[in-house]
Order: C-alpha cells, then sequence, then structure tokens
C-alpha cells in the first residue's frame, strides 16, 4: 500500500513541478521550491516502510526541490537557480526560527495545539541545523554540478546533466544531514543503513525526474531560452 502511494505521490508532485512552471514561470518555480522544501522538512519527520526500507516521507518533495532547481539552470541560468537555492535556504531559516519562538507563547487554558506544535517544530537543534546545512551545500554543488556538466557537452546529454548532478548532490545531502543529525546517537551499523536507505530512495525518486525535465524542454523551449552562464 505504501509504495503504491508513494509512486503515485512521486508522480503527482512531479507533475505540479511543470505545471506551476507552466503558468507562474521562474516565479512559480521560486515559490515551488519554498514550499516544497518547508513541506518536506516537516514531512521528514515521518517515518514509512518503502520497498522494505525505513525512510522518511519527505524525500518524495524534496525531490522535485531539484528538479525544479535543474530546470531553473536549464532554462535561466546558473544565477537564477543560485537565487532559488538561496531563497528555499532563508525561507527555511525564517520557518524554523519563527516557530522555535511561536513555542515560547505560554497557552490560554483551552489551547489544544501547543502539544502538537511542540511534537512537530520542537525538534533539536541539532536535527534543524543538519537540515540546513545539507539543504545549501547539496543544491550549491547541484547548480554547479549542472552547468559544469553542461559548459562541456552545450545542449546535448540532457539526461546526463541532471542524473549526475542530482545524484551526487543527492548522496552529499544524505550524508551530511545523517552524519550531524545521528553520528553517535546510533551504533555505526544502524548509522550506515539509515544513511543508504535515505540514499536509494532518494536515487530511485530522482531518476523518475528524468521524463520530465525532457518532456519540460519539450514543452517550454521555445518559450524559454536557455541562458548559459
Amino acid at each position: 500500500m505504501n509504495e503504491t502511494l508513494w509512486i503515485l505521490f512521486a508522480l503527482v508532485d512531479l507533475c505540479m513541478v511543470l505545471f506551476v512552471y507552466r503558468f507562474f514561470g521562474k516565479v512559480g518555480l521560486f515559490g515551488l521550491m519554498v514550499f516544497n522544501l518547508l513541506l518536506c522538512n516537516i514531512q521528514v519527520l515521518k517515518t514509512v516502510e518503502l520497498f522494505g526500507l525505513t525512510t522518511t516521507l519527505g524525500n518524495v518533495l524534496y525531490a522535485s526541490v531539484f528538479l525544479a532547481t535543474d530546470l531553473l539552470s536549464e532554462f535561466h541560468g546558473k544565477k537564477e537557480a543560485q537565487k532559488g537555492v538561496l531563497l528555499g535556504f532563508v525561507a527555511l531559516v525564517m520557518m524554523v526560527g519563527y516557530m522555535q519562538f511561536a513555542l515560547y507563547f505560554q497557552p490560554a487554558a483551552e489551547d489544544f495545539a501547543q502539544p502538537h506544535l511542540q511534537a512537530l517544530f520542537g525538534f533539536m537543534p541539532r536535527i534543524a541545523l543538519a537540515s540546513m546545512i545539507a539543504y545549501l551545500i547539496s543544491q550549491l554543488h547541484d547548480v554547479w554540478a549542472f552547468h559544469a556538466i553542461k559548459n562541456r557537452t552545450g545542449d546535448k546529454l540532457l539526461w546526463l546533466r541532471n542524473n549526475a548532478s542530482t545524484m551526487v548532490s543527492q548522496f552529499l545531502d544524505s550524508a551530511i544531514f545523517c552524519t550531524i543529525a545521528f553520528y553517535g546517537m546510533f551504533p555505526m551499523n544502524v548509522f550506515w543503513e539509515i544513511l543508504l536507505s535515505t540514499y536509494i530512495i532518494k536515487v530511485v525518486v530522482a531518476a523518475l525526474d528524468t521524463p520530465f525535465i525532457y518532456l519540460a524542454r519539450h514543452l517550454f523551449r521555445k518559450q524559454d531560452t536557455a541562458i548559459t552562464t
């Protein structure tokens, strides 16, 4: 059941990236990156069983953030992609800071939300720090690698720059996040299992976005001219 829902969720989310880009252009991609990044940092708190592996639910939305970054790189250039990455990072920092601040307010006697907000947003600073550092480094690497490959291959081999940049960047994200968040908290065999399972799921989702970036190039190439920087 989880596997079917996961595949449907991934396909719908990747389709929504194209839908948003079609109607709102690069501004829509900026907004989508912020929206999905904030949501996946909430959904990451929920663990699920997929294909025999225990993983976090936020991996699906995070993959579509990489697709949005690659679309910005392909159609609007390196600087716009970097701007989207930094916008997402600022939004994530603001969410973490604002929600931590909100938890300090004394709830009213009839309030029911405080325990639930505490459970969702009262996570350890170590987890929040891991998420923010992993996101910034992996996304900036994704933009750099995408353009490094494109500078060598031109407009050819879109599948290569899409997959190579994303899969290496996903490994960086998984390794940095798991090391900062979990190293020393679990036995080493459990730590490696968490890191490996997280990366495997991310690679599968990253591979799913390849047809979508080709479809985007087919649909939007005429209305957007790629800028090589």
